[in-house]
Protein backbone atom coordinates (compact mmCIF):
# COMPACT_ATOMS: atom_id res chain seq x y z
CA UNK A 1 0.00 0.00 0.00
CA UNK A 2 2.83 2.38 0.71
CA UNK A 3 4.60 1.77 -3.00
CA UNK A 4 1.37 2.01 -4.61
CA UNK A 5 1.27 5.29 -2.56
CA UNK A 6 4.53 6.49 -4.40
CA UNK A 7 6.71 5.42 -0.70
CA UNK A 8 9.91 3.75 -1.10
CA UNK A 9 10.07 1.51 1.68
CA UNK A 10 13.33 1.12 2.83
CA UNK A 11 15.23 -0.25 5.68
CA UNK A 12 15.40 1.89 9.40
CA UNK A 13 18.85 3.18 9.23
CA UNK A 14 18.73 4.13 5.65
CA UNK A 15 16.05 6.51 6.59
CA UNK A 16 18.11 8.61 8.91
CA UNK A 17 21.08 8.87 6.30
CA UNK A 18 19.40 9.54 3.25
CA UNK A 19 16.40 11.87 4.39
CA UNK A 20 16.40 15.35 4.40
CA UNK A 21 13.11 15.74 6.61
CA UNK A 22 12.40 12.66 9.31
CA UNK A 23 8.65 12.62 10.32
CA UNK A 24 8.60 10.82 13.26
CA UNK A 25 6.08 10.15 16.52
CA UNK A 26 7.83 9.63 19.45
CA UNK A 27 11.20 11.71 20.63
CA UNK A 28 14.59 10.11 18.56
CA UNK A 29 16.93 7.88 20.57
CA UNK A 30 20.14 9.58 20.79
CA UNK A 31 21.73 6.65 17.97
CA UNK A 32 18.67 8.15 15.67
CA UNK A 33 20.08 11.70 16.72
CA UNK A 34 23.76 11.27 15.55
CA UNK A 35 22.55 9.07 12.08
CA UNK A 36 20.35 12.13 11.60
CA UNK A 37 23.33 14.71 11.59
CA UNK A 38 22.38 18.16 10.46
CA UNK A 39 19.36 17.66 8.98
CA UNK A 40 15.46 18.06 10.62
CA UNK A 41 13.75 16.17 12.41
CA UNK A 42 9.67 16.75 12.96
CA UNK A 43 8.26 14.93 16.46
CA UNK A 44 7.44 15.03 20.05
CA UNK A 45 10.48 16.28 21.29
CA UNK A 46 9.11 17.58 25.32
CA UNK A 47 11.99 20.59 25.18
CA UNK A 48 11.54 21.63 28.37
CA UNK A 49 11.98 18.14 29.40
CA UNK A 50 14.56 16.55 27.05
CA UNK A 51 16.96 19.02 27.39
CA UNK A 52 20.14 16.72 26.88
CA UNK A 53 18.49 15.56 23.49
CA UNK A 54 18.12 18.71 22.27
CA UNK A 55 21.38 19.75 23.12
CA UNK A 56 22.65 17.01 20.88
CA UNK A 57 20.73 18.03 18.09
CA UNK A 58 22.38 21.51 18.87
CA UNK A 59 25.64 20.47 18.61
CA UNK A 60 25.23 18.32 15.48
CA UNK A 61 23.45 21.83 13.94
CA UNK A 62 19.94 20.06 12.86
CA UNK A 63 17.01 21.59 12.72
CA UNK A 64 13.69 19.97 14.63
CA UNK A 65 10.17 21.16 15.27
CA UNK A 66 8.04 19.67 18.33
CA UNK A 67 4.78 18.36 17.33
CA UNK A 68 4.08 18.78 20.97
CA UNK A 69 4.73 23.20 20.91
CA UNK A 70 1.89 23.81 18.86
CA UNK A 71 0.04 27.14 19.98
CA UNK A 72 -2.84 26.01 21.00
CA UNK A 73 -4.99 28.95 21.31
CA UNK A 74 -4.09 29.32 17.34
CA UNK A 75 -6.89 28.44 15.53
CA UNK A 76 -5.08 27.72 12.46
CA UNK A 77 -3.10 25.68 14.12
CA UNK A 78 -5.16 23.12 14.88
CA UNK A 79 -4.84 20.95 12.07
CA UNK A 80 -1.84 20.63 13.40
CA UNK A 81 -2.76 20.06 17.05
CA UNK A 82 -1.42 16.52 17.61
CA UNK A 83 -1.65 16.51 21.31
CA UNK A 84 -5.14 16.77 20.97
CA UNK A 85 -5.64 14.45 18.66
CA UNK A 86 -3.62 11.66 20.31
CA UNK A 87 -5.40 12.84 23.76
CA UNK A 88 -8.39 12.30 22.39
CA UNK A 89 -8.05 8.91 21.57
CA UNK A 90 -6.18 8.01 25.27
CA UNK A 91 -9.12 9.80 26.75
CA UNK A 92 -11.74 6.95 25.07
CA UNK A 93 -8.75 4.15 25.51
CA UNK A 94 -8.79 4.93 29.06
CA UNK A 95 -12.29 4.02 29.68
CA UNK A 96 -12.37 0.94 27.00
CA UNK A 97 -9.38 -0.50 29.87
CA UNK A 98 -11.33 0.65 32.74
CA UNK A 99 -14.24 -1.47 32.05
CA UNK A 100 -11.66 -4.12 31.00
CA UNK A 101 -10.35 -4.49 34.39
CA UNK A 102 -13.73 -3.77 36.36
CA UNK A 103 -16.14 -6.22 37.44
CA UNK A 104 -19.61 -4.85 36.62
CA UNK A 105 -21.74 -3.13 33.80
CA UNK A 106 -21.11 0.32 33.41
CA UNK A 107 -24.81 0.87 32.68
CA UNK A 108 -27.25 -0.04 35.43
CA UNK A 109 -29.82 -2.90 34.73
CA UNK A 110 -32.70 -4.36 36.26
CA UNK A 111 -33.56 -7.81 35.56
CA UNK A 112 -35.56 -10.84 36.79
CA UNK A 113 -32.14 -11.86 38.64
CA UNK A 114 -31.85 -9.09 40.36
CA UNK A 115 -30.74 -5.17 39.94
CA UNK A 116 -26.94 -4.17 38.82
CA UNK A 117 -26.32 -0.31 39.47
CA UNK A 118 -24.80 1.77 37.34
CA UNK A 119 -20.86 2.12 37.63
CA UNK A 120 -19.92 5.77 38.92
CA UNK A 121 -16.59 7.49 36.84
CA UNK A 122 -14.83 10.11 38.48
CA UNK A 123 -12.88 12.04 35.54
CA UNK A 124 -10.27 14.86 37.05
CA UNK A 125 -8.93 17.13 34.14
CA UNK A 126 -11.54 18.16 31.05
CA UNK A 127 -9.12 18.89 28.60
CA UNK A 128 -9.66 17.09 25.40
CA UNK A 129 -8.37 13.43 26.93
CA UNK A 130 -10.79 14.69 29.99
CA UNK A 131 -13.94 15.08 27.63
CA UNK A 132 -13.30 12.31 25.76
CA UNK A 133 -13.68 10.10 28.38
CA UNK A 134 -16.52 11.92 29.78
CA UNK A 135 -18.45 11.11 26.96
CA UNK A 136 -17.21 7.23 26.46
CA UNK A 137 -18.29 6.68 29.78
CA UNK A 138 -21.63 8.33 29.75
CA UNK A 139 -22.34 6.34 26.27
CA UNK A 140 -21.77 3.43 28.22
CA UNK A 141 -24.64 4.12 30.69
CA UNK A 142 -22.23 5.35 33.50
CA UNK A 143 -22.99 7.81 36.16
CA UNK A 144 -20.32 10.71 35.12
CA UNK A 145 -18.82 12.83 37.48
CA UNK A 146 -16.31 15.71 36.57
CA UNK A 147 -13.19 18.02 38.61
CA UNK A 148 -11.27 20.60 36.80
CA UNK A 149 -9.55 23.49 38.70
CA UNK A 150 -10.63 25.62 35.27
CA UNK A 151 -14.25 27.11 36.26
CA UNK A 152 -14.75 27.88 32.76
CA UNK A 153 -14.60 23.92 31.85
CA UNK A 154 -18.00 23.45 33.74
CA UNK A 155 -20.70 24.27 30.91
CA UNK A 156 -18.48 21.63 28.92
CA UNK A 157 -18.87 18.46 30.84
CA UNK A 158 -22.33 19.35 31.71
CA UNK A 159 -23.17 19.60 28.33
CA UNK A 160 -21.69 16.09 27.71
CA UNK A 161 -24.03 14.89 30.36
CA UNK A 162 -21.56 14.66 33.21
CA UNK A 163 -22.10 16.42 36.67
CA UNK A 164 -19.51 19.13 37.53
CA UNK A 165 -17.90 18.98 41.05
CA UNK A 166 -16.60 22.26 42.55
CA UNK A 167 -14.57 22.93 45.87
CA UNK A 168 -15.45 25.39 48.49
CA UNK A 169 -12.46 27.54 47.82
CA UNK A 170 -12.80 30.24 45.34
CA UNK A 171 -9.54 30.54 43.26
CA UNK A 172 -9.33 30.13 39.05
CA UNK A 173 -6.94 27.91 37.61
CA UNK A 174 -7.28 28.77 34.27
CA UNK A 175 -3.47 29.22 32.61
CA UNK A 176 -1.58 30.74 29.67
CA UNK A 177 -2.56 28.45 26.23
CA UNK A 178 -5.90 27.04 27.64
CA UNK A 179 -3.43 24.55 30.20
CA UNK A 180 -4.39 24.59 33.89
CA UNK A 181 -1.70 26.54 36.24
CA UNK A 182 -0.25 25.56 39.86
CA UNK A 183 -2.89 26.26 42.38
CA UNK A 184 -2.41 27.13 46.16
CA UNK A 185 -1.63 25.09 49.01
CA UNK A 186 -5.02 26.17 50.19
CA UNK A 187 -6.80 25.33 47.29
CA UNK A 188 -5.17 22.20 47.45
CA UNK A 189 -6.10 21.09 50.68
CA UNK A 190 -9.96 22.27 49.85
CA UNK A 191 -9.64 20.03 47.13
CA UNK A 192 -8.38 16.96 48.88
CA UNK A 193 -10.90 16.80 51.09
CA UNK A 194 -13.24 17.08 48.35
CA UNK A 195 -11.34 14.02 46.50
CA UNK A 196 -10.99 12.52 49.50
CA UNK A 197 -14.77 12.02 49.63
CA UNK A 198 -15.69 11.01 46.23
CA UNK A 199 -13.16 8.18 45.83
CA UNK A 200 -14.93 6.81 49.18
CA UNK A 201 -18.42 6.78 46.25
CA UNK A 202 -17.05 6.39 42.77
CA UNK A 203 -16.09 2.86 40.84
CA UNK A 204 -13.78 4.25 38.34
CA UNK A 205 -11.60 7.35 38.70
CA UNK A 206 -9.80 8.49 35.48
CA UNK A 207 -6.95 11.10 35.21
CA UNK A 208 -5.63 13.36 32.52
CA UNK A 209 -4.32 16.28 34.99
CA UNK A 210 -1.02 17.63 32.84
CA UNK A 211 0.55 21.13 33.58
CA UNK A 212 3.20 21.77 30.50
CA UNK A 213 7.32 21.96 31.55
CA UNK A 214 6.38 20.53 35.04
CA UNK A 215 5.93 17.14 36.84
CA UNK A 216 2.06 15.96 37.06
CA UNK A 217 0.12 16.97 39.95
CA UNK A 218 -0.27 14.72 42.64
CA UNK A 219 -4.33 14.72 43.06
CA UNK A 220 -5.08 11.23 44.34
CA UNK A 221 -3.19 9.79 47.14
CA UNK A 222 -2.23 6.19 48.98
CA UNK A 223 -4.86 6.89 51.77
CA UNK A 224 -7.60 8.39 49.09
CA UNK A 225 -6.94 5.16 46.86
CA UNK A 226 -7.00 2.98 50.23
CA UNK A 227 -10.73 4.56 50.99
CA UNK A 228 -11.63 3.25 47.52
CA UNK A 229 -14.10 -0.23 47.44
CA UNK A 230 -12.57 -3.42 46.55
CA UNK A 231 -12.82 -3.94 42.22
CA UNK A 232 -12.62 -0.06 41.89
CA UNK A 233 -9.89 0.44 39.02
CA UNK A 234 -7.97 3.71 38.37
CA UNK A 235 -6.44 4.97 35.11
CA UNK A 236 -3.73 7.35 34.95
CA UNK A 237 -3.14 9.11 31.74
CA UNK A 238 -0.13 11.56 33.32
CA UNK A 239 1.62 8.05 34.63
CA UNK A 240 4.68 9.31 32.16
CA UNK A 241 5.15 12.53 33.75
CA UNK A 242 4.35 11.31 37.05
CA UNK A 243 1.57 10.51 37.56
CA UNK A 244 -1.36 11.92 38.95
CA UNK A 245 -2.24 8.97 41.33
CA UNK A 246 0.43 8.10 43.98
CA UNK A 247 -0.03 4.32 43.56
CA UNK A 248 0.47 4.77 39.52
CA UNK A 249 3.29 2.49 38.46
CA UNK A 250 4.44 3.46 35.05
CA UNK A 251 3.66 1.40 31.86
CA UNK A 252 2.44 -1.38 34.51
CA UNK A 253 -0.95 -2.76 36.28
CA UNK A 254 -1.14 -2.89 39.95
CA UNK A 255 -3.28 -3.90 42.27
CA UNK A 256 -3.49 -2.70 46.23
CA UNK A 257 -3.73 -4.59 49.05
CA UNK A 258 -7.46 -3.19 48.74
CA UNK A 259 -8.15 -4.64 45.43
CA UNK A 260 -7.72 -1.83 43.94
CA UNK A 261 -6.31 -1.54 40.55
CA UNK A 262 -4.21 1.27 39.26
CA UNK A 263 -3.42 1.09 35.53
CA UNK A 264 -0.47 3.01 34.22
CA UNK A 265 -0.48 2.75 30.41
CA UNK A 266 1.51 5.32 28.30
CA UNK A 267 1.07 3.48 25.09
CA UNK A 268 -2.67 4.21 24.67
CA UNK A 269 -2.98 5.72 21.63
CA UNK A 270 -1.05 2.64 20.15
CA UNK A 271 -3.96 0.29 21.30
CA UNK A 272 -6.28 1.95 18.69
CA UNK A 273 -3.12 1.68 15.89
CA UNK A 274 -5.38 2.40 12.51
CA UNK A 275 -6.81 5.99 14.25
CA UNK A 276 -4.29 6.97 15.93
CA UNK A 277 -1.51 6.64 12.95
CA UNK A 278 -4.14 8.13 10.79
CA UNK A 279 -4.92 10.88 12.59
CA UNK A 280 -1.46 11.66 13.54
CA UNK A 281 0.01 11.25 10.19
CA UNK A 282 -2.98 13.86 9.10
CA UNK A 283 -1.41 16.22 11.51
CA UNK A 284 2.59 16.08 10.68
CA UNK A 285 1.94 15.80 6.91
CA UNK A 286 -0.57 18.44 7.04
CA UNK A 287 1.80 20.77 9.38
CA UNK A 288 5.29 19.90 6.74
CA UNK A 289 2.91 20.93 3.38
CA UNK A 290 2.51 24.65 5.62
CA UNK A 291 6.02 24.90 5.97
CA UNK A 292 6.63 28.06 3.46
CA UNK A 293 6.24 31.68 2.63
CA UNK A 294 3.10 32.78 4.23
CA UNK A 295 3.04 36.19 2.22
CA UNK A 296 3.51 34.12 -1.27
CA UNK A 297 1.61 31.26 -0.38
CA UNK A 298 3.76 28.70 -3.11
CA UNK A 299 2.51 25.62 -2.93
CA UNK A 300 5.95 22.51 -2.77
CA UNK A 301 8.03 25.17 -1.77
CA UNK A 302 9.53 24.74 1.90
CA UNK A 303 10.75 27.41 4.21
CA UNK A 304 10.97 28.51 7.45
CA UNK A 305 9.05 31.69 7.85
CA UNK A 306 9.43 33.16 11.16
CA UNK A 307 6.26 34.83 10.51
CA UNK A 308 4.37 32.34 10.91
CA UNK A 309 2.61 31.51 14.03
CA UNK A 310 2.16 27.75 13.91
CA UNK A 311 5.94 27.04 12.33
CA UNK A 312 7.61 29.63 14.79
CA UNK A 313 6.23 28.11 17.87
CA UNK A 314 6.81 24.91 16.81
CA UNK A 315 10.32 25.55 15.87
CA UNK A 316 13.15 24.47 18.33
CA UNK A 317 16.00 24.59 16.52
CA UNK A 318 17.47 26.27 12.95
CA UNK A 319 20.69 24.74 11.57
CA UNK A 320 21.48 24.43 15.33
CA UNK A 321 20.67 27.96 16.73
CA UNK A 322 18.50 27.79 19.58
CA UNK A 323 14.63 29.15 19.04
CA UNK A 324 12.73 27.36 21.84
CA UNK A 325 10.93 29.06 23.32
CA UNK A 326 9.40 31.67 20.80
CA UNK A 327 9.33 34.67 21.28
CA UNK A 328 5.63 36.21 22.80
CA UNK A 329 4.03 38.57 20.75
CA UNK A 330 4.48 42.25 21.41
CA UNK A 331 2.19 44.06 23.64
CA UNK A 332 -0.95 46.04 21.98
CA UNK A 333 0.16 49.60 20.83
CA UNK A 334 -0.71 51.97 23.75
CA UNK A 335 -3.92 54.09 23.85
CA UNK A 336 -3.67 57.58 22.12
CA UNK A 337 -4.86 60.45 24.02
CA UNK A 338 -7.57 60.88 21.78
CA UNK A 339 -8.71 57.71 22.09
CA UNK A 340 -7.95 57.52 25.98
CA UNK A 341 -10.55 60.83 25.94
CA UNK A 342 -13.17 59.00 24.36
CA UNK A 343 -13.02 56.34 26.42
CA UNK A 344 -13.27 58.65 29.22
CA UNK A 345 -16.31 60.66 27.71
CA UNK A 346 -17.79 56.82 27.45
CA UNK A 347 -17.08 55.85 31.00
CA UNK A 348 -19.23 58.98 32.07
CA UNK A 349 -22.27 58.54 34.25
CA UNK A 350 -25.36 59.13 32.01
CA UNK A 351 -27.41 62.07 33.01
CA UNK A 352 -31.14 60.71 33.23
CA UNK A 353 -33.91 62.59 32.64
CA UNK A 354 -36.49 61.64 35.19
CA UNK A 355 -38.80 64.48 33.98
CA UNK A 356 -39.21 63.33 30.03
CA UNK A 357 -40.81 59.91 30.94
CA UNK A 358 -43.50 62.40 32.55
CA UNK A 359 -43.54 64.94 29.66
CA UNK A 360 -44.36 62.41 27.17
CA UNK A 361 -46.96 60.99 29.31
CA UNK A 362 -48.60 63.86 29.63
CA UNK A 363 -48.23 64.72 25.75
CA UNK A 364 -49.49 61.11 25.21
CA UNK A 365 -52.69 61.76 27.56
CA UNK A 366 -53.32 64.87 25.67
CA UNK A 367 -53.65 63.20 22.28
CA UNK A 368 -55.50 60.57 23.48
CA UNK A 369 -58.19 62.60 25.23
CA UNK A 370 -58.31 65.28 22.20
CA UNK A 371 -58.70 63.27 20.02
CA UNK A 372 -61.70 61.07 22.27
CA UNK A 373 -63.35 64.49 22.55
CA UNK A 374 -62.92 65.26 19.39
CA UNK A 375 -64.78 61.84 17.55
CA UNK A 376 -67.33 62.75 20.27
CA UNK A 377 -68.04 66.05 18.98
CA UNK A 378 -68.57 65.06 15.61
CA UNK A 379 -70.66 61.91 16.45
CA UNK A 380 -73.50 61.06 14.22
CA UNK A 381 -76.13 59.27 16.91
CA UNK A 382 -76.11 57.49 19.99
CA UNK A 383 -75.12 54.38 18.19
CA UNK A 384 -71.34 55.71 16.59
CA UNK A 385 -70.54 56.63 20.32
CA UNK A 386 -71.59 52.88 21.81
CA UNK A 387 -69.75 51.30 19.24
CA UNK A 388 -66.60 53.71 20.09
CA UNK A 389 -66.79 52.88 23.74
CA UNK A 390 -66.51 49.11 22.53
CA UNK A 391 -63.75 49.67 20.16
CA UNK A 392 -61.57 51.64 22.65
CA UNK A 393 -62.42 49.50 25.87
CA UNK A 394 -61.74 46.29 23.88
CA UNK A 395 -58.55 47.33 22.27
CA UNK A 396 -57.57 48.56 25.36
CA UNK A 397 -57.98 45.17 26.92
CA UNK A 398 -56.97 43.20 24.76
CA UNK A 399 -53.04 44.82 24.49
CA UNK A 400 -52.91 44.75 28.16
CA UNK A 401 -53.91 40.84 28.26
CA UNK A 402 -51.73 40.24 25.04
CA UNK A 403 -48.61 41.96 26.61
CA UNK A 404 -49.19 40.36 29.99
CA UNK A 405 -48.65 36.52 28.52
CA UNK A 406 -45.26 35.32 28.87
CA UNK A 407 -42.43 35.07 26.14
CA UNK A 408 -42.27 31.48 25.95
CA UNK A 409 -46.05 30.96 25.37
CA UNK A 410 -45.85 33.45 22.52
CA UNK A 411 -46.25 30.27 20.38
CA UNK A 412 -49.62 28.92 22.14
CA UNK A 413 -50.50 32.53 22.03
CA UNK A 414 -50.60 32.68 18.07
CA UNK A 415 -52.04 29.77 18.36
CA UNK A 416 -55.17 30.81 20.37
CA UNK A 417 -55.57 34.28 18.46
CA UNK A 418 -55.73 32.23 15.50
CA UNK A 419 -58.74 29.57 16.75
CA UNK A 420 -60.37 33.21 17.92
CA UNK A 421 -60.16 34.92 15.13
CA UNK A 422 -62.04 31.77 13.59
CA UNK A 423 -65.15 33.50 14.74
CA UNK A 424 -65.82 34.18 11.25
CA UNK A 425 -67.94 31.04 11.38
CA UNK A 426 -70.75 33.46 12.40
CA UNK A 427 -70.63 35.26 9.47
CA UNK A 428 -70.72 32.11 7.70
CA UNK A 429 -73.87 31.02 9.69
CA UNK A 430 -75.67 33.88 9.32
CA UNK A 431 -75.39 34.09 5.79
CA UNK A 432 -77.24 30.39 5.60
CA UNK A 433 -79.83 31.87 7.82
CA UNK A 434 -80.41 34.38 5.08
CA UNK A 435 -79.79 32.74 2.01
CA UNK A 436 -81.44 33.69 -1.14
CA UNK A 437 -79.60 31.83 -3.68
CA UNK A 438 -77.52 28.72 -4.31
CA UNK A 439 -74.17 30.71 -4.52
CA UNK A 440 -74.76 32.35 -1.16
CA UNK A 441 -75.54 29.54 0.82
CA UNK A 442 -72.31 27.64 -1.31
CA UNK A 443 -69.96 30.98 0.41
CA UNK A 444 -71.57 30.53 3.83
CA UNK A 445 -71.07 26.49 4.06
CA UNK A 446 -67.43 27.40 3.15
CA UNK A 447 -66.97 29.79 5.37
CA UNK A 448 -68.64 28.14 8.63
CA UNK A 449 -66.58 25.17 7.40
CA UNK A 450 -63.19 26.41 7.20
CA UNK A 451 -63.63 28.43 10.07
CA UNK A 452 -64.62 25.67 12.19
CA UNK A 453 -61.22 23.72 11.23
CA UNK A 454 -59.08 27.14 12.12
CA UNK A 455 -61.37 27.14 15.18
CA UNK A 456 -60.36 23.65 16.23
CA UNK A 457 -56.94 22.97 14.67
CA UNK A 458 -56.11 26.28 16.54
CA UNK A 459 -56.96 24.87 19.90
CA UNK A 460 -55.47 21.70 19.27
CA UNK A 461 -51.92 23.17 18.19
CA UNK A 462 -52.00 25.25 21.61
CA UNK A 463 -52.54 21.85 23.38
CA UNK A 464 -49.63 20.23 21.97
CA UNK A 465 -48.00 23.41 21.94
CA UNK A 466 -48.50 23.39 26.39
CA UNK A 467 -47.34 19.55 26.41
CA UNK A 468 -44.40 20.28 25.27
CA UNK A 469 -43.89 22.56 28.67
CA UNK A 470 -45.06 19.37 30.73
CA UNK A 471 -42.87 18.06 33.15
CA UNK A 472 -42.68 14.37 34.37
CA UNK A 473 -43.40 15.29 37.99
CA UNK A 474 -46.55 18.03 37.24
CA UNK A 475 -49.51 17.24 39.19
CA UNK A 476 -52.32 15.67 36.75
CA UNK A 477 -55.14 17.84 35.51
CA UNK A 478 -58.70 17.41 34.99
CA UNK A 479 -59.55 20.23 32.59
CA UNK A 480 -62.65 18.41 30.95
CA UNK A 481 -64.54 19.30 34.40
CA UNK A 482 -64.47 22.81 32.16
CA UNK A 483 -66.98 20.98 29.70
CA UNK A 484 -70.12 20.76 32.33
CA UNK A 485 -70.12 24.25 32.48
CA UNK A 486 -69.87 24.88 29.03
CA UNK A 487 -72.64 22.08 28.53
CA UNK A 488 -74.58 24.56 30.70
CA UNK A 489 -74.55 27.56 29.15
CA UNK A 490 -74.62 26.11 25.69
CA UNK A 491 -78.18 24.77 26.73
CA UNK A 492 -79.14 27.52 28.23
CA UNK A 493 -78.55 29.95 25.64
CA UNK A 494 -80.24 27.25 23.11
CA UNK A 495 -83.58 27.12 25.30
CA UNK A 496 -83.58 31.26 25.95
CA UNK A 497 -83.39 31.70 22.62
CA UNK A 498 -85.41 29.04 21.16
CA UNK A 499 -88.35 30.32 23.31
CA UNK A 500 -88.16 34.16 21.66
CA UNK A 501 -89.10 35.50 25.23
CA UNK A 502 -85.62 36.69 26.21
CA UNK A 503 -84.62 39.21 23.44
CA UNK A 504 -81.55 40.11 25.06
CA UNK A 505 -79.95 36.91 25.17
CA UNK A 506 -77.54 37.43 22.17
CA UNK A 507 -76.51 40.10 23.59
CA UNK A 508 -75.62 38.27 27.08
CA UNK A 509 -74.16 35.35 24.75
CA UNK A 510 -71.91 37.11 22.62
CA UNK A 511 -70.48 38.87 26.16
CA UNK A 512 -69.79 35.99 27.92
CA UNK A 513 -68.15 34.48 24.41
CA UNK A 514 -66.00 38.10 24.54
CA UNK A 515 -65.15 37.52 28.56
CA UNK A 516 -63.84 33.91 27.60
CA UNK A 517 -61.80 34.91 25.09
CA UNK A 518 -59.52 37.40 26.74
CA UNK A 519 -59.76 35.02 29.50
CA UNK A 520 -58.31 32.11 27.38
CA UNK A 521 -55.24 34.82 26.37
CA UNK A 522 -55.11 36.32 29.81
CA UNK A 523 -54.75 32.84 31.02
CA UNK A 524 -51.10 32.48 28.98
CA UNK A 525 -49.38 34.56 31.55
CA UNK A 526 -47.75 31.63 33.12
CA UNK A 527 -47.50 28.31 33.08
CA UNK A 528 -49.37 27.65 35.84
CA UNK A 529 -52.75 28.62 34.01
CA UNK A 530 -51.35 28.14 30.50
Amino acid sequence: EYEAAGAKVVPAEEIWKSSDIVMKLRPPTTEQVAALEDRTIVSFLYPAQKKELVKQLQDQKATAFAMDCIPRTLSRGQTYDALSSQANISGYRAVIEASNEFGRFFAGQMTAAGKVPPAKVLVLGTGVAGLAAIQTAKNMGAIVRAFDVRPVTKEQVEAMGGQFLEVDFQEDGSGAGGYAKEMSKEWHAAAAAMLAKQCEDVDVIITTALIPGRPAPKMITKEMVAKMKSGSVTVDLAAEAGGNIETTVMDEKFITDNGVTCLGYTDLPSRLPTTSSSLYSNNISKFLLSIGPQTTREKGYYHIDHEDEAVRGMLVLEKGKMMWPAPLPPPPPAPTQAELDAKAAAEKPEVINYRAPYVQGAKTASYGAATILGMGMVAPDPAFSSLLTTFALSNIIGVQVVLGVSHALHSPLMAVTNAISGTTALGGMHLLAHSTSPAVTVLGAAATTLSTVNIVGGFIVTTKMLDMFKRPDDPPEYYHLYGVPAAGALTMYGIGAASGKFPEIDAAAGTLAGLLCIGGIGGLASQKTA
